[in-house]
Parts: structure tokens; C-alpha cells; sequence
């Protein structure tokens, strides 16, 4: 992924992920984004799956983060199930989820998860 290299910024990512996923006729959704990993598994920094430019950090070398974009078939609105655990497309679209951890280096990223 060209754009996950240091000095990229963080919505670079979001950027490629939704352009591809819309480019294929599908949705992401918004409710859920990757994130750094470190000491612990969900840190700094947020990586959403969609071009917010709020998310003005910048990739730096050695940086490892989890793209983890959640692909929806249908419009990719959510709902919360009553047991407060179980997440659904609102329009009972069908939905897949992947993760890729990925190194920020100054060339390529390292895909760890390939």
C-alpha cells in the first residue's frame, strides 16, 4: 500500500481503503477503525477506513497499526443487537471484516500478516 510509508498522513490510509471498497460497489463501515499496536493492542494511533481529514497525524518509521476495514455488501449503517455484543448491517446486508497489520518504514510497509 503505497500510501501507508512514513510521512504519509493517517487519512491516506482511510483514503485507499474507501476508494477501493466504494470502487468494487460496496461500503465500509464507519463505526469501526484500525488502530496503532504496540504495548497493547488498541492504541494510538485511531486509522479509520474512510478519508476523514480530521486525522492529521503523521505514518512515522516503525509505526505498526491494524488496518481493519469492515466491508458491507449493502449501505453500511449499523445496528446493536439487544445482547449489546452483536453488531448488523442495518439493512441485513451481508458484511466481512480483515486486518492486516502492517510496519510503517520509510520505503515499503512490512505486511506482518502475509
Amino acid at each position: 500500500m503505497r500510501v501507508a510509508r512514513a510521512g504519509y498522513r493517517i487519512y491516506e490510509i482511510g483514503r485507499a481503503v474507501e476508494r477501493e471498497v466504494r470502487r468494487n460497489g460496496f461500503s465500509v463501515l464507519r463505526e469501526y477503525c484500525g488502530h496503532g499496536v504496540g504495548r497493547t493492542i488498541h492504541e494510538y494511533p485511531t486509522v479509520p477506513n474512510y478519508l476523514d481529514l480530521n486525522y492529521l497525524a503523521r505514518l512515522s518509521d516503525g509505526l505498526v497499526v491494524a488496518i481493519e476495514p469492515i466491508i458491507a455488501a449493502g449501505g453500511g449503517r449499523t445496528v446493536l443487537d439487544r445482547d449489546h455484543w452483536t453488531v448488523r448491517t442495518s439493512d441485513h446486508s451481508l458484511a466481512a471484516h480483515y486486518e492486516h497489520t502492517v510496519v510503517i518504514t520509510q520505503g515499503e510497509p512490512l505486511l506482518v500478516t502475509a
